[in-house]
């Protein structure tokens, strides 16, 4: 297979993986009826956020034909991934790091949610990224503490479960309580997972089901990756109120909870693709976590290994990865897997790779316009030396976006409106 061959059948198999996830795609089925005779309240947060309340919108308004003066709702996602609505508020917020959009966007959801009665039904729309974009601080925290926070916690290499560990116990919205708070109204919460395991409690930082960490294990994280916290945050996390409601609470016995799309899923579409081709699927896991230097380097042993047998196969994994920032450069977690995984290769014939997020973003500076990963081809390294470019260096500084730009290998499908965490797969061709 030519180069140019292998990078479409890359872009295949990740707009595959993506489009399985789709709200478009996956959501419309689990919609439940609406109340007999209240309000149909809509609340979503996360990166699916614009996408799912637009299908969501448009079934009940127009499949169904529900009187609009019954539904309300507010929808908060991360910039440049709202969607168009017509009758329900749509808002764009930070990501990674919360800002004043996310502040407002919750407190309108909390007061919603309050509002509700047991005629109502309160429908959770919630994906990746809600744990940014539905911000409301503990009492006495201010929004700059938890912007720090985020900050430390972002460049530690905690994992994601580790971080909203923290972030659970310094929140009125998250860990359960946005359930709790809609009490007496019927709460269903209809989830995108972008998490290892697809652990409620992990997705969004579990609004609406039983948080079973505690505060001591969110000091412990802080502790265990030497992070000093503002002084309102170690305050808050030694406050017994900021205690997360327990699996067995009365407050989630009217509560249900559906996972509608999966990482798993978009695996599921991508082996179908690989088939097709005639290649061997090989899934390493789509719950990987770990360094992204680490794991590639990992995957690259795997792959020479495949090669030297004269193995055709695809190697697809997913996962959240981690990077530990040494350096000061630009990237996220897909880009320095690719580039890590470019320099084990060290040029081997024969063997590709894409590594992205599903989001269509990959750390970075926050904005939509950020790649989502990069491309690794045989030539990369023979590339990268005659633009005087040294991997190694680009590595050790974490800046994997300023490697791959100029060798117009970066991946930038855009904002794609679901989240089912990292897609990877490497291609090895005979």
């Amino acid at each position: 297979m030519s180069d140019v061959s292998a990078r479409a059948f890359l872009d295949r198999l990740f707009t595959a993986a993506v489009a399985a996830a789709h709200p478009s795609t996956c959501l419309p089925p689990a919609l439940p009826p609406p109340p007999a005779s209240g309000r149909l309240i809509l609340l979503a947060a996360g990166k699916a956020a614009g996408s799912m309340l637009e299908v969501a919108e448009a079934h009940y308004l127009d499949t169904l034909g529900l009187d609009p003066a019954r539904l309300a709702g507010v929808g908060v996602a991360r910039h440049g991934y709202g969607r168009p609505t017509r009758q329900l508020e749509m808002v764009e917020a930070g990501h990674p790091m919360p800002d004043a959009a996310g502040l407002g966007a919750a407190q309108k959801a909390l007061d919603l949610a309050a509002s509700a009665t047991a005629d109502d039904l309160v429908l959770v729309l919630l994906s990746g990224g809600a744990s940014a974009n539905w911000i409301a601080p503990a009492v006495g925290v201010e929004l700059d503490d938890k912007r720090s926070l985020t900050r430390a916690l972002l460049r530690s290499g905690a994992n994601i479960t580790e971080i909203n560990t923290v972030r659970k116990h310094l929140s009125r919205i998250k860990g359960g309580r946005l359930a709790a708070l809609a009490q007496p109204a019927k709460v269903v919460t209809l989830s995108i997972s972008d998490v290892p395991g697809d652990d409620p409690a992990v997705i969004g930082s579990g609004p609406t089901v039983p948080d079973p960490t505690t505060l001591a294990e969110a000091r412990d994280v802080l502790a265990r990756y030497r992070i000093d916290p503002p002084p309102s945050v170690a305050v808050a996390l030694r406050d017994p109120e900021n205690e997360s409601p327990k699996p067995g609470d009365p407050a989630f016995a009217n509560s249900e909870y559906l996972l509608v799309a999966r990482p798993a899923d978009s695996f599921v579409a991508a082996e179908r693709i690989v088939r097709e081709e005639g290649l061997e699927p090989i899934l390493l896991g789509d719950n990987l976590e770990g360094e992204a230097r680490e794991v590639a380097a990992a995957q690259a042993a795997k792959a020479r290994e495949l090669k030297a047998a004269g193995k055709k196969a695809v190697l697809l994994s997913g996962g959240e990865l981690t990077v530990t920032m040494r350096g000061q450069g630009r990237g996220g977690p897909n880009q320095e897997f690719a580039l890590a995984l470019a320099v084990a290769l060290e040029g081997a014939a024969g063997i590709y790779a894409v590594a992205g997020d599903t989001d269509g973003t990959d750390g970075g500076g926050g904005d939509a316009s950020d790649p989502a990963g990069a491309y690794v081809m045989p030539d990369t390294l023979a590339r990268a030396k005659a633009a005087g470019l040294d991997p190694a260096a680009f590595l050790a500084n974490n800046d994997s976006t300023s490697f791959f730009e100029p060798l117009e290998d970066l991946l930038t499908p855009g904002p794609t409106c679901t989240n089912v965490n990292d897609f990877r797969a490497v291609f090895i061709d005979d």
